[in-house]
């Protein structure tokens, strides 16, 4: 039986479950708490396993004991309160340590009998207007280690909650019941969803400045303001860039090569999630290019208006040298120069001046300088 089904309800956001399970845990962690641990939980033939306030310990003891899989969820942990759960689980050093300090590329990496995956969230930041210092993405990372029997995620910054997630997960028993994997499969769907609707948002921003860069200006305004808008553009999909691009070969790896804490019916639902983030990949790479494009188009708009300012500067003076010229010849302090005496010698001068100045300019406008 196809398990499509399943899971495109379990981990697509426009298919939520209207009442969801409650867990003994709030999913959001209260800064004065003592504990990192936001939820932790214990699941058999795709349920929730009744008890409230399991500790780590407990929960690997009954999957110990009576089967299953556990999932502890924590959100920021220190090293103190992240030791006792790694010694519990028997979780490597250094896959420890980039759990808890965080600022990781992402990637899958398998220490022994665990698989260490490393996710970069990406959130979308709204925003009235565009503008050279707004936010457009805000980044944070899950970290999920899964072994035969547990799944733990670690989450740091203040996006990306698994809340929902886990509830839409548990009211669809059949799916958990594929084990941690299944869990796997849908944090990193969830994480590539997120991004095709980021990746939307952004296009509407780069959309709004190239609307604006190729507009005819407003009165009084100056091309080329546009360039500081679109670096800072430029430099939040540089942002966004290094969160999906190295999150194409981990995913190449779960699609394609086979592993046993990796259900095969799961396996090739990676495929879809790969597909996905080779789509955003693309999307993302293409808005780098464009953006460099509109960079280049608004930096030419300013140098054309520019020169056209020159231009008219320029034809500006050339009008002005005339009368210049003809000032300063009979400005000199000669005795002997010819009409200084003669009673048609000013208006003479003048009707010159005036003549010489009209005919350059009607030139100088006949050519566009003007």
């Amino acid at each position: 039986m196809s398990m499509l089904p399943y899971l495109r309800a379990a981990v697509r956001p426009a298919l939520r479950r209207s009442t969801p399970v409650q867990s003994g845990y709030d999913a959001t962690r209260d800064p004065s708490a003592s504990s990192a641990v936001v939820d932790c939980a214990v699941y058999r033939d795709g349920r929730r396993a009744q008890g409230d306030r399991l500790t780590p310990r407990e929960a690997l003891r009954r999957v110990r004991e009576d089967g299953g899989f556990a999932w502890i969820g924590l959100h920021e942990p220190t090293e103190a309160e992240f030791a006792g759960i790694a010694a519990t689980f028997g979780l490597h050093p250094l896959a420890v340590e980039d759990a808890v300090h965080a600022h990781q590329r992402p990637k899958l990496e398998r220490y022994d009998e665990t698989l260490f995956t490393v996710f970069k969230t990406i959130h979308y930041v709204e925003h009235a207007e565009l503008t050279a210092t707004s936010e457009v993405v805000e980044t944070g990372e899950v970290m999920c280690f899964t072994g035969p029997d547990f799944v733990i995620t670690v989450r740091h910054g203040g996006q990306g909650s698994l809340r929902t997630l886990r509830h839409r997960l548990q009211g669809d028993p059949q799916l958990l019941a594929r084990g941690p994997s299944a869990v796997l499969h849908s944090i990193a769907d969830h994480v590539v969803d997120g991004y095709i609707a980021v990746a939307a948002a952004v296009q509407d921003d780069i959309d709004e400045v190239e609307s604006a860069v190729f507009a005819a200006p407003a009165k009084g305004v100056a091309r080329g303001g546009d360039a500081g808008r679109i670096y800072q553009l430029k430099r939040e999909v540089l942002e966004f860039k290094r969160a999906v691009s190295p999150l194409l070969r981990p995913m190449e790896l779960l699609s394609e090569r086979p592993m046993r804490l990796v259900d095969p019916d799961i396996q090739k639902y990676f495929r879809d999630v790969a597909d996905h983030l080779a789509r955003v990949h693309e999307q993302v790479i293409g808005f780098d290019e464009l953006l460099n494009s509109i960079l280049q188009a608004n930096l030419a708009q300013a140098s054309v208006a520019q020169n056209e300012d020159m231009r008219k500067i320029t034809s500006w003076a050339a009008i002005i040298a005339v009368p210049t010229m003809i000032c300063g010849v009979y400005g000199m302090n000669f005795d002997h120069m010819p009409e200084l005496h003669w009673r048609y010698g000013y208006p003479m001068v003048m009707a010159a001046i005036v003549g010489s100045c009209f005919a350059i300019h009607r030139a100088l406008r006949r050519n566009g300088w003007l």
